[in-house]
């Protein structure tokens, strides 16, 4: 039999690389002869994936909610891969990180725009139902939100904003910071000041792990990033904008797409129903309130005053309720 050149090149090719590792090249062809073809479900574990909806109750809409959630960690998962992947290039180009800006926030583009599965898509007397099986779980436990929060700017800008000022002066540790960091306001019990289940469930199980990660990414963030191309005078408008852009998602349109569902399901004046994990729904999630910006050097002042507003007068004016 004869053999192409292209064939016997990349015979050698593969001879060397086993060779440079200690390995018999023979081996691993027996073991590709014998080994099956690749499938589909097998690539991607789809039996896997699709076996892990786990309904707590019998009610028809409640694997709607599973799954959305799930659908929602890929997506902060495949966001927080490009993150990391940033954090390990000091050196990333204008072009690689203006292509990894925009697979972010395509990616958060694709949650918001798919949010109406949640606010249209379940029975609010299903929903209300099966929500009480949850307690005290809460979406304020997605460890993932929070590490492209750490991922994306300075650790400071995630500290309560009335705590920033006094922390930055003094230049705090990551570990001072982290015990003002803007969440946990909303997992505090506002009556007696102590902080909910939820809260130290969230704590118990990753604080350590937030608080390496914030360590680890100190000089590292997508802000160092831009900080670095504009010393270099490569900051150009379009880099700008897809800051500008991935501050939105992240900050406001994520948020208020979440205060949007909350609306529609618990907001019934005078009491509104409270959240699973018992946060202060109605104070957290508004952008406004907490003033999440992570990138304040490239919005104007009256930009950063009018924060979220915008949204919620495009969005909101539908629900409110008498």
């Amino acid at each position: 039999m004869d053999f192409s050149p292209e064939l016997v090149e990349r015979i050698e090719k593969l001879s060397a690389k086993y060779k440079a590792s200690g390995q018999d090249l023979i081996a691993f062809l027996d073991g590709l002869l014998y080994a099956d073809y690749l499938t589909y479900w097998n690539y991607i574990h789809l039996d896997t994936l699709l076996s892990l909806q786990n309904p707590r109750t019998p009610l028809h809409d409640e694997p709607i909610f599973i799954m959305y959630h799930q659908i929602t960690e890929l997506y902060f998962k495949l966001t927080l891969h490009e993150i990391n992947k940033l954090a390990d290039t000091p050196d990333a180009s204008l072009e690689e990180v203006k292509m990894r800006l925009q697979r972010m926030n395509r990616y958060f583009d694709a949650l918001t725009h798919s949010f109406e599965i949640m606010n249209e898509g379940m029975e609010r007397e299903q929903f209300l139902k099966f929500r009480l099986s949850l307690i005290p779980a809460s979406g304020f436990q997605s460890a993932q939100y929070r590490m492209i929060e750490i991922g994306a700017t300075h650790f400071i800008r995630l500290v309560d904003k009335e705590y920033r000022e006094q922390l930055a002066s003094k230049n705090a540790s990551i570990e001072e910071m982290y015990e003002y960091i803007y969440w946990k306001k909303g997992a505090i019990v506002e009556a007696t000041g102590e902080k909910t289940l939820t809260l130290r469930q969230f704590e118990e199980k990753y604080s350590q792990e937030l608080i390496h990660m914030a360590k680890t990414f100190v000089g590292r963030t997508l802000w160092d990033h831009y900080l670095r191309l504009e010393n270099l005078g490569r900051a150009d408008e379009e880099l700008k904008m897809l800051y500008r852009a991935f501050d939105l998602n992240v900050n406001v349109n994520w948020p208020l797409q979440h205060y949007k569902s909350a609306v529609t399901y618990l907001a019934r004046r005078p009491n509104d129903i409270a959240a699973t994990g018992g946060t202060n729904w109605q104070k957290y999630l508004p952008p406004r309130f907490q003033k999440r910006i992570f990138y304040p050097d490239l919005w104007s002042q009256t930009e950063i005053e009018e924060w979220g507003k915008s949204w919620v007068k495009k969005h909101l004016a539908q629900h409110q309720i008498d």
